[in-house]
């Protein structure tokens, strides 16, 4: 047998070091539980058109959920148009058709344009109603979105509708993000965070998957937080196929950027006045783990123990429970629960430094500035729960054992969906009531068809709206001759 030359062999320079190509492939294994292959389907039990119609009339009754959820000040939920929706969105809609790449506090908001768009091709009065829907629509849709995607993770299809429920009734959602256009890339977060764990097998699942990456991504600067989910993914699936989400995600990104970079050459940047770490952990710990359980149910412990003491009763019991969580549980439950909890805090606290004024702010029970920055992180402490207790139940061959497991989990996530179904917050208190303003704009519209309408939102004067847009929306009414009862004649828009 030939003997090679002693140059011809391979020196240990050459050769990959044991101990760390065995560290890079652990590392990759481990990676590679949060990517789990989704179960195959088993046999189908419903006729394809009935298992539709079932989803559709899920996501109907989710959006009618949302809607009742939402307390009106006088006035129904559905005729309050909240925040931007009136201020920016809608006003720059009319204004300018499909200018949808238009920046508002130093990035762009695609979906919230998008929507104020389409509402626009509705009659005035209708756009009240029609942001609030939308909005419910985007949280039932991501809800069921969640419900199929999060099969590789949870395979109980009862936990999966837990799960789901939870995007639906997440009790801090009342506060600030419900039933509005400005704040459903909110709830577009949560399916983000479940698409960059899906692995679609169909043209269909991946297209699904980089939609949600790009629309996220361009609509809110808080999607940035996925990059270190979606680099594990990377790792663990090198293959291009497996990348849509990343790349709609970056997509999205790019789409960004030059808006956040001008911004951030700006004096009123907010990047140059980052909270300090002591505030944004205090953010974390009363805004996140504090209402974890349950808005009003932690308004009742900090009454009997204190705010801080009231975190440490919460967070101990989260403590304990994801403690055994990752004693006792297989790798995979083990990897989603550290990854959901570390996007989470990541989440709350880019929020909190970008928006170093809010942690600082007072708290009251119908007010906390910033809930919006923990909404993802509450959601995501529920969908950790859920993961764990199915990891348990899967592995119990006693039925009594997991009909108890189960019972507690449901029990435990009852007590805010119950408690804090509905009430009183942002959403509420901050909503125009939105058709006497409608009555108004197109009254002062009525004979001066061609003119410009200047109108006041609160404290802001918006920009001049054309009334030939406001004509067209509504022509069965301008061309009548008489406005409807609801005008409010004492405080008519000037129009030039």
């Amino acid at each position: 047998m030939p003997q090679r030359h002693r140059s011809e062999a391979a020196t240990p320079s050459q050769q990959p070091p044991p101990q760390s190509l065995s560290a890079g492939r652990r590392t990759v294994g481990v990676l590679r539980e949060l990517f789990p292959e989704p179960p195959e389907p088993g046999t189908r039990r419903l006729p394809r058109s009935l298992s539709v119609l079932l989803q559709v009339a899920a996501v109907l009754l989710g959006v009618l959920v949302m809607l009742v959820r939402v307390p009106g000040r006088n006035f129904p939920a559905w005729d309050g148009i909240y925040a931007e929706d009136l201020k920016i969105f809608l006003p720059q809609a009319l204004q300018h058709p499909w200018h949808l790449l238009v920046p508002d506090d130093g990035y762009i908001e695609l979906v919230p344009r998008l929507m104020a768009q389409f509402v626009t091709y509705l009659p005035l009065r209708e756009a009240a109603p029609a942001f609030a829907i939308g909005g419910a629509l985007v949280t039932a849709g991501c809800a069921l979105f969640i419900f199929h995607v999060s099969a590789g993770h949870v395979r109980s299809p009862l936990l999966r509708f837990v799960l789901a429920l939870a995007v639906v009734l997440l009790p801090i959602a009342l506060m600030e993000i419900a039933d509005s256009g400005v704040d459903a890339p909110w709830y577009m977060d949560f399916a983000l965070f479940w698409a960059c764990l899906w692995r679609p097998k169909t043209r269909t699942g991946m297209a699904g998957a980089a939609a949600i990456g790009f629309f996220t991504a361009a609509s809110t600067l808080m999607s940035v937080v996925f990059a270190p989910l979606l680099l594990a993914r990377v790792i663990a699936l090198p293959r291009l196929r497996e990348q849509a989400v990343t790349a709609g995600w970056a997509a999205g990104c790019l789409l960004q950027l030059p808006y956040v970079v001008s911004n951030l050459a700006s004096v009123q940047s907010r990047a140059g006045h980052p909270a300090a770490p002591g505030l944004v952990f205090a953010f974390y710990g009363h805004g996140v783990v504090l209402p974890a359980l349950g808005w009003h149910l932690a308004w009742w412990l900090q009454s009997a123990a204190g705010r801080n003491g009231a975190t440490l009763i919460i967070g101990g019991i989260l403590a304990v429970f994801f403690g055994w969580a990752l004693i006792t549980q297989p790798g995979r439950p083990r990897v989603f629960v550290v990854a959901a909890l570390l996007t989470g805090l990541l989440f709350a606290a880019f929020g909190a430094i970008i928006s170093s004024n809010l942690p600082g702010l007072p708290v009251t029970e119908d007010i906390e500035h910033g809930s919006r920055y923990t909404t993802l992180p509450i959601f995501l402490i529920d969908a950790a729960a859920i993961v764990a207790v199915d990891s348990f139940i899967r592995h119990r061959q006693l039925r009594l054992q997991t009909v108890a497991a189960v019972t507690a989990l449901v029990g435990v996530l009852s007590v805010g969906w119950i408690t804090d179904f509905r009430y009183n917050g942002f959403r509420s208190d901050d909503a125009t009531n939105w058709p006497p303003v409608a009555a108004a704009w197109l009254h002062a519209c009525q004979h001066t068809p061609n003119g410009i309408i200047h109108e006041q939102a609160g404290s802001e004067v918006l920009k001049p709206i054309p009334c030939a847009r406001l004509r067209r929306l509504c022509l069965t009414w301008v061309t009548s001759g008489s406005p409807p009862a609801s005008v409010n004649a004492t405080a008519p828009p000037a129009v030039i």
